[in-house]
């Protein structure tokens, strides 16, 4: 679900949209340069399988947040391996996508397979938009593995990673998870804990990962419940 976009009310009665801030001034307001959006475009059809899309879109978001934390990375190589990583599942039957990670099963073979589709989508992808061919490389050796390789390859591999996980800890991607399996909220937050925080490459990730399950934490704490 979309959040809102535009108020309901307003409280104070008078206009202050005069006396906001650029956008290029801010630290944090993120959007998707003209090249970004051309390997998006390219790459959407493929994510429309089981939130994908908006999952991808997420990731992107946090990737941009750890790359201003990371100045020794490359977001030419970052940023389009986050838009094109998940391509793959797109060719793995719709039915045993969740299966390949449900708890306490799991199909390796699917998440190998969605690697391997991924890798040849983004080269083909990133072919489409002319991207620079030695960066290609690195890309689609990222997307090769993302899942399945526990250590990362290099710091580009780490925060692409890294982001990725850090979407399931986003209001997002607890709503997504709680969908996927059936679970409540705090049942989702726990299962996506347990998937996370020990398994996250960069000092910045661990750190935004804490900040995000503060937020989950608190949603389902009695306090915040009654104030519904």
């Amino acid at each position: 679900m979309l959040p809102p976009l535009t108020p309901t009310r307003n409280d104070l009665g008078r206009d202050v949209t005069a006396h906001l801030p650029a956008a290029a001034d801010l630290k944090g307001v993120y959007a998707l340069s003209v090249e970004h959006s051309a390997i998006w475009e390219r790459a959407v059809p493929y994510l429309k399988v089981r939130d994908n899309d908006g999952h991808t879109i997420y990731a992107y978001g946090l990737g941009r947040a750890l790359l201003d934390l990371a100045p020794d990375a490359d977001p030419e190589v970052v940023l389009p391996a986050i838009l094109l990583h998940d391509t793959g599942w797109s060719q793995v039957p719709e039915p045993e996508i969740l299966e390949a990670i449900a708890p306490g099963g799991g199909r390796p073979d699917l998440v190998l397979r969605h690697e391997e589709e991924g890798a040849r989508i983004a080269r083909e992808v990133l072919g489409e938009v002319g991207w620079d061919a030695e960066r290609t490389e690195r890309i689609v050796a990222i997307v090769d593995g993302h899942d399945s390789r526990r250590e990362a390859i290099s710091l580009d591999d780490a925060l692409m990673k890294d982001a990725d996980k850090l979407w399931r800890l986003t209001p997002h991607g607890v709503d997504t998870v709680m969908n996927w399996f059936g679970l409540t909220r705090d049942e989702a937050h726990r299962l996506i804990a347990g998937r996370v925080h020990d398994h996250l490459l960069t000092d910045a990730g661990r750190t935004l990962a804490l900040a995000l399950a503060a937020v989950a934490s608190i949603d389902t704490t009695p306090q915040r419940i009654a104030l519904a």
